[in-house]
């Protein structure tokens, strides 16, 4: 909105100009985020606390969590009403991966809000089904992949990283490739969101990733130089990055231990979900095992814990999973397990920006 009030007063005057360029806006986008989580996080807690919207702890978790019942949660909006207030602020409107991007951390956070709703609220103890709630991430991310698919002659080629000559066009099939990655993602990263700070830093990891990715990726000049497939209209998604950054650090200022909220599904499935989009959009769809490697082990310990107990009868790999509860049952200090997760995930992102000259 202010890119398409104040810029075309360049011509009169010459400091609109600064609207042009993507980085002004994503610096000044990010804080818009940031300020907005950062005020209204106080009031948003206050609100969640009088309308007795507390976490439920089950009772198979470790036992340190019991005293976290109770803890505000839901706080996922609160993320969700900063990214879209600044991403319509500082993005161009009239590119459609902006619409895209607000069509997913929207759609995906009103099934995470009606999961809460229902378990929190209406004490329905797992809120949607599993077989419903998956249904409903596929039909929407089947939607944002067709919209992608569309958008000024997306390349449906998907790009192998180390292999700049390997690059499959899987066509129509782009559309179901995507829907994947973006369910996949959605998923990962709330299965990952048991601890205080332990999804959010992450994603603000990631975000910081696919900041470069997303620049770089609609440079033409930079995408022509490091090799990689040029993007028409991506270099917006630069902005939405530096957005979810804003929102994150926000957001973790009364998300770190010990936590005063928490963000609950309809936060970390949005997150998850335009993660994955924006994923998709740079065409880093394959990096995103890298760099959100965290993420997968978090997938991985639950896939290969449910696995082997079905096929020991009951034997496990893990004191528990996901990860990070295995980690705690074996005496590790929760700020511990979240700051060395944090470390990993920083690790994984700094090889990911590696591989651009890597080709």
């Amino acid at each position: 909105m202010l890119y398409h009030l104040l810029y075309p007063l360049h011509d009169t005057i010459s400091f609109f100009n600064v609207f042009r360029y993507i980085t002004f806006r994503t610096i000044y986008a990010s804080l818009t985020a940031f300020f907005i989580c950062f005020f209204l996080g106080p009031w948003v807690i206050k609100k969640l606390t009088e309308m007795q919207i507390g976490q439920y702890i089950q009772n198979d978790g470790p036992e340190t969590h019991h005293k976290k019942a109770g803890t505000p949660t839901m706080g996922g909006t609160l993320i969700i009403f900063s990214v879209v207030v600044s991403t319509l602020l500082w993005m161009d409107l009239a590119n459609c991966y902006s619409w895209v991007v607000l069509l997913v951390i929207i759609g995906y956070g009103f099934i995470g809000f009606i999961d809460d709703y229902l378990m929190l609220i209406k004490k329905r103890n797992k809120g949607l089904s599993a077989r419903g709630k998956f249904a409903m991430q596929v039909f929407l991310a089947m939607i944002a992949g067709f919209f992608i698919y569309f958008c000024l002659d997306f390349d449906t080629r998907v790009t192998i990283p180390f292999f700049k000559n390997v690059s499959p066009d899987l066509g129509w099939g782009y559309i179901f490739f995507a829907a994947l990655v973006i369910v996949a993602t959605s998923n990962a990263v709330n299965l990952t969101d048991g601890l205080d700070g332990l999804a959010i830093g992450p994603v603000i990891i990631v975000s910081v990733t696919y900041m470069v990715f997303a620049y770089v990726t609609g440079h033409n000049r930079l995408s022509e130089y490091l090799q990689i497939n040029y993007v028409a209209g991506s270099g917006e998604i630069t902005i939405f990055c530096g957005i979810l950054v804003g929102a994150g650090l926000g957001f973790l200022w009364f998300n770190t231990y010990p936590a005063q909220v928490f963000m609950g599904d309809v936060g970390s499935l949005a997150l998850g979900a335009v993660i994955g989009t924006v994923a998709v959009i740079t065409k880093q769809e394959i990096m995103l095992v890298l760099v959100g490697g965290l993420f997968v082990m978090e997938v991985l310990s639950v896939i290969f814990q449910v696995g082997f107990f079905k096929v020991t009868n009951g034997k496990r790999i893990f004191r528990m999973a996901p990860l990070h509860h295995h980690f705690e049952l074996k005496g590790w200090p929760e700020p511990k397990v979240i700051v060395r997760f944090w470390i990993i995930s920083i690790a994984l992102a700094l090889m990911a920006i590696s591989t651009l000259k890597l080709r």
